[in-house]
């Protein structure tokens, strides 16, 4: 192993231990290490990093940028025992890229989904979609916080899901209604009965047994999302996984307007849940769906006609 590739193992462990999860920046910075080495390179130098970030031609300058970050924090890291370490300026690849617009899912693109998830083979593979996609389209999970659930992170006494090692390095619970543990309970007896003796201890598994794999999961629900014939509004609305997120959001909303409860006073509530710590990033979620704006509208009109 070279002395940059122990630096990198010392580095992640590090910031794992702070709560990071690093696991694409693992992979850029395995990358950059490995291009260093061709290099035939001891040290990191700006003008390697630039080179390094830079070389997916054609990509967006916003992703060159995202990589060279990566390389800044190990840069920062390594420069404290190798002064000769050159840590890239912030402002070398300035660039950003709007956020891709989120996709709203009805209860009919659900439902399409979920059957399309239904019908996977073989049974268990399918099981496991379709309750998965479920548990996020009740919970507001992340996707990657729903494959790292293990099996004693349901608590049924308390009707919630700990999730732990979330994207601010806490942990929280997500509460559950009880049809939602029912489904949790059918899945988790075709998986012991699939697997009495468990190859993993996560709450959800491959058809071998293991853990989901982030990249499968993607793959697969980009593959149920043309099964179900679902299709966006223009190149930057398209049906993601993440979406299903935001779409949790909005319906959480949209419920507490229709009941007319103080949406104001429950908006840390649904934060919390969601696991955000700025609440600014929760009215993200809440800015692209145009119910919420018809009914903030339909109230404001109310309130001007009472006052007339």
């Amino acid at each position: 192993m070279s002395d940059l590739r122990g630096a990198l193992d010392d580095y992640l462990v590090v910031r794992r231990s702070l709560g990071y999860q690093l696991d694409k920046a693992e992979e850029l910075l395995t990358s950059f290490v490995g291009y260093l080495e061709s290099q035939g390179a001891t040290y990191i130098t700006t003008e390697l990093a630039l080179a390094w970030a830079t070389s997916p031609a054609g990509a967006h300058p916003a992703w060159w940028r995202h990589r060279l970050g990566a390389v800044r924090g190990f840069a920062r890291h390594l420069q404290c025992d190798d002064p000769r370490t050159e840590v890239p300026p912030s402002d070398l690849l300035p660039a950003t890229q709007p956020r891709m617009t989120p996709y709203l899912y009805s209860e009919r693109d659900i439902a399409l989904m979920m059957a399309a998830a239904h019908d996977l083979t073989p049974v268990l593979r399918g099981a496991t979609y379709e309750t998965l996609i479920g548990l996020l389209v009740v919970s507001g999970l992340r996707i990657g916080e729903a494959i790292r659930l293990g099996r004693g992170d349901v608590d049924e006494d308390r009707l919630a899901l700990v999730v732990r090692r979330s994207k601010p390095g806490s942990s929280r619970e997500v509460p559950l209604h009880e049809t939602t543990l029912d489904g949790l309970r059918a899945y988790a007896r075709l998986r012991d009965h699939e697997f009495p003796v468990p190859r993993s201890h996560s709450l959800f598994v491959s058809e071998r047994g293991t853990r989901l794999c982030y990249t499968t999961v993607r793959t697969t629900f980009r593959c149920l999302i043309g099964t179900a014939g679902l299709e966006g509004r223009g190149a930057r609305c398209r049906p993601r996984i993440h979406d299903i997120r935001h779409s949790f959001a909005v319906a959480s909303v949209l419920a507490w307007y229709r009941e007319g409860a103080d949406v104001d006073a429950k908006l840390p509530l649904l934060s919390a849940v969601l696991g955000h710590v700025d609440p600014a990033s929760t009215y993200w979620y809440l800015e692209a769906a145009p119910e919420l704006l018809a009914i903030v509208a339909d109230r404001l009109a109310a309130v001007l006609g009472d006052g007339s």
